[in-house]
């Protein structure tokens, strides 16, 4: 009893650091405490190219030493159908949980409802595997990404006194979070007729394409304002080209918030940024795993939500050196 009751206040410790309340959090760790037995969780997100996409297996590995969990790796590669033969082989195989970021909606639902249907509890990260109502996974745990794309473009309009050009470069179509980010870019800039939209084209979270990309607008274009990206990754890609060209008064803002990206808008490079918050997630898809295997948690009322928000703040350079601690901690 007073090894259960240790777990206990460890995990209820582990809870708190995610800014849960602290009593919550001890109730919570009822249902998410250590497991005495090693537990096996498999884990796929996009692909590992990806900065966010890295931070966020180092926190699933980081959080399931803390819980006796092993987590296995399954990589998108940023490739659809790559991904999909990961799943594919990923279902044939037994595991307590399964947590899974997709690349695109629709591309994994056959192989997920294999694992669900055998009574794995699946947790979703940061883009739906398939709409809610369609799919009985455990929970959903994402930002807001309508949030994140209209908070940055609106700074970013801000910084260009509501006039001028503006390009988004997008991630990958299929990608719930990036439609929800383009949403967000939309709602923002339609109140301001002085503002041109010039290209939305996607960039598919890809560095080599972006660069692309950007050495044919900037040829295309010798007027750019400011230009929003999906992500941190593809925006630094921009700002290398354009750095390149000589056109680093275009104002640039992205999505993630990465260690790259907190160094870039510290020093100017990146007007600003907004944390998606990829430790949260991973780290929640785990203590969400645990809390399914050893708690016996159930998706609904009583238990753990279908669909749960997990956001993070714009982040500037009054904040980003406090977001980078947080990151190295695998807080948020």
């Amino acid at each position: 009893m007073a090894n259960r009751r240790a777990l206990l206040q460890g995990a209820g410790a582990v809870l708190a650091a995610f800014g849960i309340n602290p009593a919550l959090a001890q109730d919570i760790a009822k249902a998410t405490g250590r497991s005495a037995r090693p537990l096996k969780a498999a884990f796929s997100n996009a692909g590992l190219q990806a900065t966010w996409c890295a931070q966020g297996k180092q926190a699933a590995e980081y959080w399931g030493k803390l819980f006796n969990v092993e987590v296995t790796w399954f990589d998108g590669e940023l490739a659809a159908q790559k991904q999909r033969a990961a799943i594919d082989n990923l279902a044939s195989q037994k595991w307590d949980f399964v947590a899974i970021q997709a690349f695109g909606i629709g591309t994994l639902t056959a192989p997920v409802n294999r694992l669900i249907d055998a009574g794995t509890p699946v947790i979703d990260m940061d883009t739906l595997i398939a709409p809610l109502d369609s799919i009985n996974i455990h929970s959903f745990l994402a930002p807001d990404n309508e949030f994140m794309g209209a908070s940055v473009t609106q700074a970013l309009v801000d910084a260009i006194g509501g006039e001028g050009t503006m390009i988004m470069t997008q991630g990958a179509l299929g990608h719930t979070g990036a439609q929800g980010r383009a949403r967000g870019f939309q709602s923002v800039v339609k109140k301001y007729p002085k503002i041109e939209v010039l290209d939305t084209q996607p960039g598919d979270w890809d560095v080599t394409k972006v660069a692309r990309i950007w050495e044919t607008l900037l040829t295309k274009y010798p007027k750019i304002s400011a230009a929003y990206f999906h992500n941190d990754d593809m925006a630094l890609a921009a700002y290398n080209v354009m750095k390149a060209h000589s056109r680093t008064e275009i104002k640039i803002g992205g999505c993630d918030a990465m260690p790259p990206a907190l160094a870039a808008v510290s020093d100017g490079r990146m007007l600003a940024t907004v944390r998606n918050p990829s430790c949260r997630i991973h780290g929640g898809a785990v203590v969400a795993g645990v809390g399914a295997v050893v708690g016996g948690e159930k998706t609904g009322e009583g238990g753990i939500p279908k669909n749960i928000i997990v956001d993070g703040p714009v982040v500037t350079k009054a904040n980003a050196p406090g977001m980078a601690w947080m990151e190295e901690h695998f807080l948020i």
